[in-house]
């Protein structure tokens, strides 16, 4: 990123308790304020920040916010007051409410099919970040600087707490929550910008096995003429569950099946989970065993854990010869034709024991400036730090692509790895409205590219229930239907025509709109903007919209209601609903345009290798002045040109003169050159989509009645 965040910093004693004793602040009104007892060597470097926080002149005076630092129970304590008028949201992935409001969460990532351990209390992730909203609409982040083992409490006190050392503590200040998420991506890190077929739908199961039943699925898809981009292979396409490895009966020809997939449009995306078989002849246990890569036991022997294979040894990836180990094993892995990874099981997760992980005193080695520790500290960032390495693997294996990662496990910061989605869900109506706020929440962390697995993971879903999902699912950011083996079949053909022809009209939606989303996940890449939003960031200053969870905006433009949605807060203004097709249904949500906006919206197409934007409606909705903007981002969809300028950013301009309604596609930025349109106008108003002719040239014009 070009910018440079500056920061005020703080010292502030820590026994038993104390304020700032000396401060130093930035133009940016961001502070850090350091305990008196700090030891950086227990924080630093910190896998939060792209960049460690450089301090820049005193904190002034008027500064409100400022932490109190204290220590009881052999606990380290961070308490900032916020009051009682601020909303408070983010603490990553989360059960509950959008509204964090009196919430207490432990900050401790572990594996919880249903969200059933400890009442759901804490999940796979940590984020240990907490944004308020005043009711002026101005906003604030405060940052835990804090791997270690910690809760945090919301309510007209944030409270933090921690069984490590004392910890230094960041907070922002912004005039409003779109800011304050630049912010947070200033300091961050945003996300990369992805390969567009990621975007497109995804469909999964724990397993498709054999490699011909693979085959299978993307037939099917293609004969129901379900737009599709991935099919997904789970543990099962492996030998023995054994990483890097493939079944010699099931999948002897990996590479033939990845060909099958990529003649049909498809990508093909396998799962590589941390835990390594132990067993003498398999070349990762091997390898690791003979260059001593493995997270030791307290005793110092490498530690033993079960997992889907049995006995397992685990990578300490605090270790950056690990890291660049761990990466060298995609080479041969991704030449069988493979396009993404699935990083699993990296809370880490370990049959059988107390907690379902290691034991905290398990050692990690450290380096590159990290000191070692135990796995008290380094537990929360196992995930990152792995999927750290994937990247890095996919990057060495196939340098012109974008890597896509999904990960099960990540901290705050990891966004800059990759994407993540939001574990393994119940197949209820209960987890169905619970997506949403937990989707939204960790767009507020700064993960945008999140989703839930649609139609639930685990149990059966019935068809009603699957309908429900995919045409609410495939407007979050992340869309892929996934299920728990033994369950039901959830292929949407799996329940009869009608719950297969609303899938459909569904995922065409999604497909229909690809040039906003695209545009969308641009701004995320640049800006940290989560792609999917709380509806009170169309007006942050209203304050009915604070506690809304069930409707969302896709980007800022669009709204989305679920069918199932009673009596939402309704953002101010004109909105105006749309259509994107000509046939509806019992199951399709509501899709309402903000006055003032233009949206691109694509001609169907069966995968993203098949989209074309030189063919596009300009869906306008005027606003009190009877213009409206829009933007379209175009580049390849893969590869890193765009860095380089190779993209195309255009503005999309309405305007009314005499009646005719007129529509420009711009370009305003990037190298590439204008292109040879073919546009048409869809006018929204009063509640109906009118359509102009097919026009040829980078201009549109249609008569119309104000």
């Amino acid at each position: 990123m070009n910018r440079r965040t500056k920061v005020f910093l703080c010292c502030l004693a820590i026994a038993p308790m104390a304020m700032a004793q000396a401060a130093f602040v930035s133009d940016d009104s961001v502070a850090v304020f350091y305990p008196q007892a700090y030891d950086a060597s227990q924080h630093q470097p910190s896998p939060i920040f792209v960049r460690e926080p450089a301090a820049v002149r005193p904190l002034p005076d008027q500064w409100q916010l400022r932490p109190v630092f204290s220590a009881h129970d052999g606990k380290t304590v961070a308490t900032i007051q916020v009051g009682d008028d601020v909303d408070l949201y983010g603490t990553g992935e989360v059960t509950g409410p959008l509204r964090r409001n009196g919430r207490e969460i432990s900050l401790w990532n572990i594996d919880t099919p249903a969200y059933g351990v400890d009442n759901g209390s804490h999940l796979y992730q940590s984020h240990p970040w907490v944004m308020g909203v005043r009711q002026d609409g101005t906003a604030f982040g405060i940052i835990a600087d804090n791997t270690w083992r910690q809760s945090v409490k919301t309510g007209r006190e944030v409270v933090f707490e921690s069984l490590g050392p004392a910890f230094r503590v960041v907070i922002i200040e912004r005039d409003s929550p779109q800011r304050l998420m630049r912010a947070l991506a200033d300091l961050t890190g945003t996300m990369d910008m992805p390969p567009l077929w990621a975007l497109g739908y995804q469909q999964c199961r724990f397993s498709y096995q054999p490699d011909t039943r693979v085959k299978e699925i993307a037939d099917l898809l293609r004969y129901h003429r379900i737009p599709s981009d991935v099919i997904w292979m789970d543990i099962d396409y492996m030998d023995g569950y054994k990483i890097f490895t493939f079944s010699p009966t099931e999948f002897s020809a990996p590479r033939q099946l990845n060909d099958y997939l990529h003649q049909h449009h498809f990508k093909a995306v396998y799962m590589i989970d941390p835990g390594v078989k132990v067993e003498e002849g398999y070349f990762v246990d091997d390898q690791g065993t003979a260059a001593d890569y493995w997270v030791k036991d307290r005793d110092g022997k490498p530690f033993v854990g079960n997992v889907w294979p049995g006995a397992c040894h685990f990578p300490d990836f605090t270790r950056p010869e690990v890291r660049m180990w761990w990466a060298t094993l995609y080479k041969d892995y991704m030449s069988q034709g493979i396009d993404g990874v699935w990083n699993d099981m990296n809370e880490p997760s370990v049959f059988g024991s107390p907690e379902g992980t290691m034991p905290v005193d398990n050692r990690h080695q450290g380096g590159d400036g990290l000191t070692p520790a135990s796995h008290l500290r380094y537990h929360n960032v196992y995930g990152m730090n792995m999927v750290r390495a994937s990247k890095q693997g996919l990057l060495l294996a196939n340098p012109q692509k974008r890597p896509f990662i999904l990960s099960r496990s990540n901290f705050l910061g990891g966004q800059r790895y990759a994407a993540t989605w939001t574990g393994d869900n119940l197949s209820s109506w209960e987890q169905l409205r619970l997506s949403v706020p937990m989707s939204l929440t960790l767009g507020l962390s700064g993960q945008p590219f999140n989703g839930p697995d649609i139609g639930g993971f685990c149990e059966s879903a019935d068809g009603d229930l699957l309908a429900h999902w995919t045409a609410m699912g495939v407007f979050f950011p992340f869309v892929r239907n996934h299920s728990i083996k033994g369950s039901a079949d959830q292929e949407p053909w799996a329940f009869g025509e009608d719950v297969l022809q609303a899938c459909r009209t569904s995922i065409e939606r999604r497909y229909r709109l690809m040039p906003y989303v695209y545009t969308l996940f641009r701004e995320a890449s640049t800006d940290g903007m989560p792609v999917m939003r709380p509806l009170f960031m169309a007006d942050a200053t209203d304050l009915s919209l604070r506690r809304e969870d069930n409707a969302f905006l896709l980007g800022g433009d669009l709204m989305v209601v679920p069918r199932w949605a009673k009596q939402v807060a309704m953002p101010k203004g004109d909105w105006q609903p749309i259509s994107l097709e000509d046939r509806t249904d019992a199951y399709q949500v509501s899709l309402l345009q903000r006055p003032g906006s233009v949206i691109p919206v694509a001609n169907l197409a069966q995968s993203t290798s098949e989209m074309r934007t030189d063919s596009l409606t300009l869906l306008v909705c005027l606003d009190a002045a009877h213009s409206a903007v829009g933007t379209l981002y175009e580049d390849a969809g893969d590869g890193f040109g765009y860095r380089d300028g190779e993209y195309r950013l255009s503005r999309l301009s309405a305007t009314v003169e005499k009646s005719q309604l007129r529509v420009t596609v711009e370009s305003v930025d990037g190298d590439w050159q204008p292109v040879q349109r073919t546009l048409r106008i869809g006018y929204v108003r009063n509640s109906k989509t009118t359509y102009s002719k097919w026009q040829t040239g980078v201009t549109a014009s249609m008569n119309i009645k104000l």
